[in-house]
């Protein structure tokens, strides 16, 4: 049985966790395993498409060295259905206190999408101190996150949304940045292709980005 994770051991794995959209099932397992040999584990299967709880049993299953995890998790039902396909872990794209307990009663980390102040305030009512800024380069990127660093100082974040490869380092060189979310690990078209090599090299350079400690 699978040992149960923190939402810090989620955060901390590797510096970036990949926002993955999966439309065929049997790209699953062979983008999970490109991923894991490009050194990154944690990874959020957004559940936006029909075939994504099938994707993430795939990988929960087949890829041991993976860590499957549910994204665009919006409800209770959402976070009992990832758990149920395998999911180690859950992203929300804002929080409820319903998702919240959902996640806690399936023994899902929850890294908890916040926007605003209040929303900070909400989730940390709630015990989630370990939060994803989202969407983070439209909602006030770097400067957002220095402005919260002061009232917020005990809260550490994943932005996500408009991150790249280019604008990474800025937000992972903040003392409140633990890690951040980004799409680009997994394009579409090198999905589509089986470009596999090509994702492992993605992964590789998102390994190697250095954040503060």
């Amino acid at each position: 049985m699978a040992v149960t994770l923190t939402s810090p051991e989620v955060m901390n794995d590797a510096p970036v966790i990949p926002v993955i959209v999966l439309n065929d099932v049997t790209h699953a397992v062979p983008l999970a395993r490109a991923l894991v040999a490009g050194g990154i584990r944690m990874l959020e299967v957004t559940l936006r498409t029909p075939v994504a709880l099938a994707c993430i049993e795939a990988i929960a299953r087949e890829v041991p060295d993976a860590v499957a995890g549910a994204g665009t998790v919006r409800s209770a039902s959402d976070a009992q259905a990832a758990a149920l396909a395998g999911a180690r872990f859950a992203v929300s794209p804002g929080y409820t206190h319903a998702v919240g307990r959902a996640c806690r009663e399936a023994g899902l980390p929850l890294l908890p999408g916040v926007a605003t102040g209040g929303e900070i305030m909400a989730a940390q009512e709630d015990g989630y101190s370990e939060l994803k800024f989202f969407p983070a380069m439209q909602a006030g990127g770097a400067a957002m996150l220095r402005a919260w660093h002061g009232p917020f100082g005990d809260v550490r974040f994943c932005p996500t949304g408009g991150v790249t490869l280019a604008n990474a380092p800025e937000l992972l060189a903040l003392p409140n940045v633990a890690c951040v979310g980004g799409s680009w690990l997994t394009p579409a078209d090198a999905i589509a292709q089986g470009d596999w090599a090509r994702i492992t090299q993605l992964a590789r350079q998102a390994t190697a980005l250095v954040r503060r400690r």
